[in-house]
């Protein structure tokens, strides 16, 4: 069985830092796509960031520049830095596992709430 957990999130002051972490059990991830997606109330999820099997990323226009994403494949891990945080990034964050293929099944974790103070 195929599970993701999130951690890292919390709560913390306008221009603070927070290193969110995304640990798979149950497959592999070195094949596979990855992102981070934040959902907050009435909204619908919309994505931060992705990194392929290869290394590319992608990152939403809001956290350009602020937020990194990165892997460890050895550790079936997956990171999202943030930096000079906003207020506007509080939400829930959301570990994503695409699928390799299109008859697959991708995975999402639980999410971590983030919630940056004013």
């Amino acid at each position: 069985q195929v599970r993701l957990a999130e951690s890292g999130g919390g709560l913390v002051q306008v221009g603070g830092s927070l290193r969110l972490s995304c640990g798979v059990s149950g497959s592999i991830i070195s094949v596979n796509t990855m992102g981070w997606y934040r959902q907050t109330p009435g909204k619908q999820r919309e994505l931060v960031a992705t990194i392929t099997s290869a290394g590319r990323t992608d990152y939403a226009d809001s956290g350009e520049g602020r937020f990194t994403i990165s892997r460890d494949n050895a550790k079936k891990t997956v990171y999202l830095q943030m930096n000079n945080l906003k207020p506007e990034d509080t939400g829930v964050y959301y570990c994503y596992l695409a699928p390799r293929f299109v008859d697959q099944t991708g995975y999402w974790g639980q999410g971590t709430q983030v919630t940056v103070s004013s």
